[in-house]
């Protein structure tokens, strides 16, 4: 979720029920961390606590000299990608490109557990592609080296994100080992997360793109898990609170520049969430001025019965 999760994102949604967030992927390699994107990935002022950031990498010792410097800088979980399915990142052998080489799998989980005080997590998918699925064997080796939990997306790396998640690998990886499992990967609702609890045996949930224009997913899910029924949507105002508010947090974090920018990918997410067609928006994205973005939004709600039944 690098370019999605970043703090104002992660704050909203702790805000609206999430337990548990993780920091964008930051790369292992310490060199490239002067960058304005690194420096803002690293920025956790303010935000709840554990705070948890995700390394991506290849090489077992740059990754546990990542995983020191962040603890020492205010990291109190470190996880590890290798779950990421995007081209730039396999292809510098990180991210799910990992699970092809156990053998370096092992000396990644071995060098991180031992090089940090810190519980370690570990994201992975169900293996490289359907004639390797070796998420089994790769969360036992986990729990061999210490790691304190796993998140298994339903998916092998050439899936990417197609097709419909399997939920019996992870069902599998469950009764494997004994360390918390979280499922991950489709679920969309409140209802799709029972589903998948109880097909898996999972310990939780990982929300991740279903998130996207509906923060309120969290809360959803946690209403239903303990009463066994379903929370109304959010009502019109409400939206447009959290997203002004969502907004305002990005001009603010990322300074005007980037923070209008980065805004539009989220207000396209939100107006799609709330069934306004693309043309009505789209003209936000030429905006360059925080004051005129927040107007425009203002218009785009004042407007919101009309668009939605146009949409419609």
């Amino acid at each position: 979720m690098a370019g999605v999760t970043d703090q104002p994102f992660r704050k909203l949604c702790r805000s609206l029920g999430a337990g548990f967030v993780v920091s964008e992927m930051v790369t292992s390699d310490t060199r490239l961390w002067k960058t304005n994107k690194s420096r803002w990935r690293l920025n956790h002022q303010g935000e709840a606590e554990p705070i948890s950031v995700q390394i991506a990498g290849g090489d077992a010792d740059m990754l546990a000299h990542a995983a020191r410097v962040n603890v020492e800088i205010g990291a109190q979980i470190i996880d590890i990608n290798m779950g990421c399915p995007a081209k730039k990142v396999c292809n510098r052998a990180a991210g799910s490109a990992l699970m092809k080489d156990e053998e370096l799998v092992f000396d990644i989980l071995k060098a991180v557990t031992e090089a940090v005080n810190v519980p370690v997590t570990l994201k992975i998918r169900t293996g490289w592609d359907a004639t390797q699925k070796n998420a089994v064997s790769i969360a036992r080796m986990a729990e061999d080296l210490g790691i304190a939990l796993l998140s298994v997306h339903g998916r092998t790396r050439a899936d990417a994100f197609r097709g419909e998640a399997e939920y019996n690998t992870i069902a599998a990886v469950k009764q494997a080992v004994s360390i918390p499992v979280l499922a991950n990967g489709d679920i969309d609702s409140a209802r799709k997360a029972k589903q998948v609890l109880d097909e898996t045996g999972a310990d939780g949930v990982m929300i991740g793109r279903a998130a996207q224009g509906n923060p309120w997913i969290f809360k959803s899910i946690n209403h239903f898990l303990t009463t066994g029924e379903e929370l109304s949507p959010p009502v019109i105002n409400e939206v447009q609170t959290t997203l002004m508010s969502h907004i305002e947090a990005l001009h603010d974090f990322y300074g005007e520049y980037m923070g209008v920018r980065i805004a539009r990918k989220h207000l396209g997410w939100y107006f799609k969430a709330q069934g306004i067609a693309k043309s009505d928006y789209k003209h936000i994205h030429a905006i360059e001025s925080s004051h005129k973005q927040l107007s425009a939004v203002t218009s785009i709600f004042e407007q919101f019965d009309r668009l939605k039944e146009t949409a419609a």
